[in-house]
């Protein structure tokens, strides 16, 4: 078993979470980084490029670790859709969702700060809205406030009754840390979690 350092550049409870469920010990550190997409980038681009670079931020600070970085951006309709961040901006994003299929793209990074190794790849899931009135919009947004998740719906909490499918390879990707990349990424790096 490796004895490395591990460290999740996120502040997010979600993807703290997430990580505790592989009981491997970490710790966790802010990236503080701009999540403004560039100029011309795709989604799926820019989840690569913020997951790398959150790594690549926090690895300064822990010499000798394991550094996991991870972002998500979803797409609709060929827009980005970041975190909503106020109460009307999410309904607006969940009145553009309405009756559509939005793509979140997951990308996960390891970066091994003792040898410079970094792995990213990104999880693919598409989700499709149910066709929900304003006032089903409404009530979801009192009850679960979802102001800092893409996409405004949480499909851990309530927002799974926005919902009428999900389809991708990790279900965990969804909610923000894709572990079934990450296991395998632990294991090229000498961390076992079974």
């Amino acid at each position: 078993m490796n004895s490395q350092l591990l460290v999740l550049a996120s502040t997010s409870i979600y993807r703290s979470e997430l990580l505790t469920t592989l009981q491997i010990p970490f710790q966790t550190a802010a990236p503080d980084v701009d999540e403004t997409p560039l100029p011309g980038e795709s989604a799926e681009q820019t989840s690569w490029r913020l997951s790398q670079t959150k790594a690549q931020v926090v690895a300064k600070r822990f010499p000798g670790a394991l550094i996991i970085g991870s972002d998500q951006v979803a797409l609709l309709d060929g827009q980005q859709i970041g975190k909503p961040l106020s109460h009307d901006n999410a309904v607006r994003q969940l009145s553009a969702m309405r009756g559509k299929t939005v793509t979140f793209y997951t990308a996960l990074t390891l970066l091994n700060t003792a040898n410079g190794e970094m792995q990213t790849d990104v999880a693919i899931t598409n989700v499709g809205f149910r066709n929900v009135s304003d006032g089903e919009i409404e009530r979801y947004l009192k009850k679960e406030q979802p102001y800092h998740c893409a996409g405004s719906a949480k499909s851990e909490g309530l927002g799974i009754a926005l919902i009428s499918r999900i389809q991708g390879d990790d279900p965990n990707a969804l909610i923000g840390l894709p572990l079934i990349l990450l296991v395998g990424m632990l294991e090229k790096q000498g961390v076992r979690v079974l």
